[in-house]
């Protein structure tokens, strides 16, 4: 046996197999993170929302139950539910949420107060509270088209520390839109509704972006 020409067949095989094995684990890469950064979206009532909140600047979440990073009203700066380092609890500046602080991947943006207010139309959608996945949280469906979306109950950071509340219990998303220089417009969901109400812009809150 030509055991010079059996190692070479060897190390040959085993750098096809290495090769093809780099090539799946890329190809596999490239598909989370294509998910994590594009998403179709569902239309209820006449806007288009996406299915997962933000993660980190320019990527959803991986499902529609995980909650996000947290975010302060006008800034593109994410906070975990575990981190609470480097809190800003410096009053946000702005009438609008400007593009450039926008943390939605390409094509989204956060929504205005009058989009999220249109999720709480009773003839138009149907809001539960539901558990999904083990998520607690509510789902919104267009009574129409029955499409539908799960916002998970989040919970949100608290302005003074940065520490995260409520969990499983409360979710407070962010609109666009200002109410006063401290304060700018939220949807707000627990077990027994879901609302629109303004709260302190130092908040850390989620987003769930409409498309642009």
């Amino acid at each position: 046996m030509n055991y010079q020409v059996l190692r070479a067949n060897t190390r040959s095989f085993m750098s096809i197999a290495f090769c093809c094995l780099m090539l799946v684990m890329l190809a596999v890469s490239l598909a989370s993170c294509a998910k994590e950064t594009s998403d179709e979206g569902v239309v209820i009532n006449g806007v288009r929302w996406a299915t997962r909140n933000v993660e980190a600047p320019g990527r959803f979440t991986s499902s529609p139950e995980q909650t996000g990073m947290f975010y302060q009203w006008n800034r593109r700066i994410g906070y975990r539910s575990n981190d609470y380092t480097d809190w800003d609890n410096s009053i946000p500046v702005g009438t609008i949420w400007e593009s450039y602080n926008d943390p939605s991947p390409n094509g989204w943006r956060v929504p205005t107060i009058d989009e999220l207010i249109s999720l709480l139309d009773k003839d138009m959608v149907r809001n539960e509270w539901i558990k999904q996945n083990g998520v607690n949280g509510r789902k919104f469906t267009d009574k129409a088209t029955g499409e539908s979306m799960f916002l998970p109950a989040a919970g949100w950071c608290d302005y003074s520390d940065g520490m995260l509340r409520f969990v499983g219990t409360n979710g407070a998303y962010w609109s666009c839109t200002q109410y006063n220089k401290g304060s700018a417009y939220e949807l707000t969901i627990d077990s027994d509704l879901a609302d629109w109400n303004y709260d302190y812009r130092r908040y850390g809150q989620s987003i769930r972006p409409v498309a642009k």
